[in-house]
């Protein structure tokens, strides 16, 4: 399975398009081959510039978001050009211009002590193969964090309010200046008292123990839209853990996995089925009914003379494509002739006459088993 492009290039699902651009900006210095001879980075580079392609365009973004890389497989491939951003001159001017001086002072912004989002969540479907290539609705049962009811999601006791963090006197950071050869450096680390948050509990509510969220189970139904596959993801909006101090949830993102079927294969959007015939089938042709994923069966013409390993294809009756249910792939069935060890002595009379006809036909004699090896020779 390929790996989250926001991981790969190391942002959060909400990051802005500028966020995402700062963000390729730095690992492409870091990863580009010309800069980087270290093995595997080239391949880190293919693997920036694919998901800096998803991620900095909206639409092709919306669609990874809601079906992961299933949903961008068929988007714009090749490598990212450095045109962006001012070739790649400008990533030894922006790399290097910051050892001047006080290089990398970091800013004096106070650390956000209200809402943070909440945590994404993953859950893991198995779907039936049918349900898969149809869609439907599904039920599921999600534990994850909400906000305490009891204290509100302040973390304190009802009557009470948490104070601020006296070690860092409600910054939630502290922070170590360093001096080097190339300027001074300040160190900035989540507050070890208050874990970062700017505010300490005394009273703890005794519901959630002072965490202003505790675990609930609950069932939500989700639709999974016709034509998924194994590895396909889909975006639940709003329904990861809750926020601390209230803040927005984070996403459930539903991985699906298809269990196999015993009469149908699939590739993409094509099924696949195999059938067997007899051999006086295949000489006369016939007409059959075959199953289909739709349930019903569907009438098939085997024509006289059929060849072991034929390819029947029924059009438009394979797996809807994702995000264009109306559009279907084909069902290839592959016929399989199959032919008798053993035969009655009715039979083998009339086969060594029609044997005799056909070997006289053709001006030499050709005896049983060489008359029904031959029928099939591919």
């Amino acid at each position: 399975m390929a790996r989250d492009y926001y991981d790969i290039l190391d942002v959060s699902r909400s990051a802005d398009k500028d966020e995402i651009k700062r963000a390729y900006r730095r690992l492409a210095r870091k990863y580009h081959p010309d800069v980087n001879k270290e093995s595997g980075a080239e391949e880190r580079f293919k693997e920036i510039n694919r998901a800096y392609e998803v991620l900095s365009e909206p639409e092709i973004r919306a669609r990874y978001d809601q079906f992961g890389e299933a949903g961008v497989s068929a988007g714009a491939a090749g490598a990212q050009d450095f045109g962006d951003f001012g070739g790649f001159a400008d990533i030894f001017e922006s790399f290097f211009s910051g050892f001047s001086g006080t290089a990398g002072q970091a800013g004096g912004g106070r650390r956000r002590s209200g809402p943070t989002r909440g945590e994404d969540l993953r859950y893991d479907l198995k779907l039936d193969f049918r349900q898969a290539v149809f869609g439907g609705d599904q039920e599921i049962r999600v534990t994850h964090l909400e906000t305490c009811t009891t204290c509100s999601g302040s973390g304190a006791k009802p009557g009470t309010q948490p104070r601020a963090c006296a070690t860092c006197n409600g910054m939630g950071q502290v922070r170590r200046a360093t001096r080097t050869p190339f300027g001074s450096f300040t160190q900035v680390s989540a507050c070890p008292t208050c874990n970062g948050n700017g505010q300490v509990v005394e009273d703890k509510c005794g519901t959630c123990g002072g965490a202003g969220q505790k675990q609930e189970t609950k069932k939500l139904k989700i639709t999974v839209p016709a034509g998924v596959d194994s590895g396909t993801r889909l975006r639940v909006s709003g329904e990861g853990d809750t926020g601390k101090r209230n803040g927005p949830p984070g996403d459930l993102y539903v991985y699906l996995f298809v269990k196999e079927d015993s009469d149908f294969k699939r590739d993409g959007i094509t099924i696949f089925s195999e059938i067997t015939i007899s051999y006086l089938q295949a000489i006369l042709g016939c007409r059959l009914q075959v199953a289909t994923v739709d349930g019903e069966p569907e009438e098939v013409t085997i024509a006289a003379g059929t060849q072991p390993d034929t390819v029947i294809t029924l059009e438009n009756k394979g797996v809807p494509r994702l995000g264009n249910p109306v559009s279907r792939g084909d069902h290839r069935i592959t016929v399989h002739v199959e032919i008798p060890t053993k035969i009655n002595t009715e039979e083998r009379e009339l086969l060594t006459k029609l044997a005799e006809i056909t070997g006289n036909r053709a001006g030499k004699g050709v005896g049983l088993e060489g008359f029904l090896g031959g029928l099939f020779r591919g």
